[in-house]
């Protein structure tokens, strides 16, 4: 798909996009035979899915990760639905740090981190790529090289790695599909990065190959809110306060880019108990401090981010 297809969709007006998603939802819940499920999360986007696919097919399940990093109101919401399946991880989100690393900046330089802090004869080529750009075939590539700006990261007194995502939410829900048999429902949407925008234009919203739909894809923020008020369907009330996102509520990955006040002031404000939480027995505030990601605190920000 190109990206001008992409920009057409999305300038739709909701009640197409409604009629577009409601065919593939029906497409791929008719190619796995109904053995799906809706991955919910609870916040805004996963709500409308979720209503999306009801509002065909009633009985389609909905499983929610306990990860222990959501927002109170986050789990209290999800309880108040029905036919909602709880999973959690094995390891505890303190044991993955401890274990592997903190997630910063973003995944894939979490991931380039974590080789350059632990090299080894099998990652030799891969961390040559990382720091020049270079290819085993000789011929160079930006794509894969770390920005010189995260560099210091290298030599950070903490670890860093990306695998909390595949840990806290993929694996369980990898568990579940194999005991089940059932293939997913998410809520992305290409508007959310420009990775899931990539994504989106290679596989397009049923990506059959990895088993997982996507049928609001292409829809905007604008449009979730309009669906979600204009059918009167009831939603966190977290987003009432002013919290724009409701991911894992200790995640650095892009806080670096958020506008003031970012996602840890606001937990200040908000959940002063977790805040002290994550800040002082989980040690985000020195990793804060180092990348320099302002987070509630008196002291002078010192880190890498000008």
């Amino acid at each position: 798909m190109e990206i001008w297809e992409l920009r057409q969709k999305q300038g739709l007006p909701l009640e197409s996009k409604i009629i577009m998603s409601l065919s593939r939802i029906r497409n791929f819940y008719e190619h796995y035979g109904g053995q799906v499920y809706v991955s919910f999360s609870g916040g805004k986007d996963s709500t409308v899915l979720l209503h999306l696919v009801r509002s065909i097919y009633p009985t389609v399940p909905a499983v929610f990760v306990d990860t222990g990093l959501e927002y109170p109101e986050i789990k209290q919401f999800v309880g108040t639905l029905k036919n909602v399946t709880t999973i959690r991880p094995k390891k505890s989100f303190k044991q993955v740090l401890d274990e592997f690393g903190y997630p910063v900046v973003s995944k894939k330089v979490a991931r380039q981190i974590h080789d350059l802090q632990n090299p080894n004869k099998k990652n030799t080529a891969t961390r040559h790529l990382y720091l020049t750009g270079i290819k085993r075939d000789g011929s160079s590539t930006k794509t894969f090289k770390l920005p010189q700006k995260w560099r210091k990261l290298i030599d950070a007194p903490f670890k860093i790695s990306g695998k909390c995502c595949d840990i806290m939410k993929k694996y369980p829900i990898h568990t579940y599909e194999k005991e089940t048999g059932r293939k997913g429902f998410v809520g992305t949407m290409a508007s959310d990065s420009h990775q899931r925008e990539i994504s989106y234009l290679q596989t397009g919203c049923n990506n059959f190959k990895r088993n997982v739909g996507m049928p609001i894809a292409f829809w905007t923020e604008e449009d979730v809110w309009q669906y979600l008020r204009s059918n009167k369907i009831p939603y966190c009330p977290i987003y009432d306060t002013g919290i724009r996102r409701t991911g894992c509520m200790f995640c650095m990955f892009g806080v670096h880019l958020e506008k003031k006040p970012n996602r840890f002031e606001q937990m200040k404000e908000t959940h002063p108990k977790l805040y002290h939480y994550c800040m002082k027995t989980l040690g985000l505030s020195d990793v804060l401090d180092y990348i320099g990601v302002e987070y509630g605190n008196q002291r002078k920000s010192c880190g890498i981010i000008k």
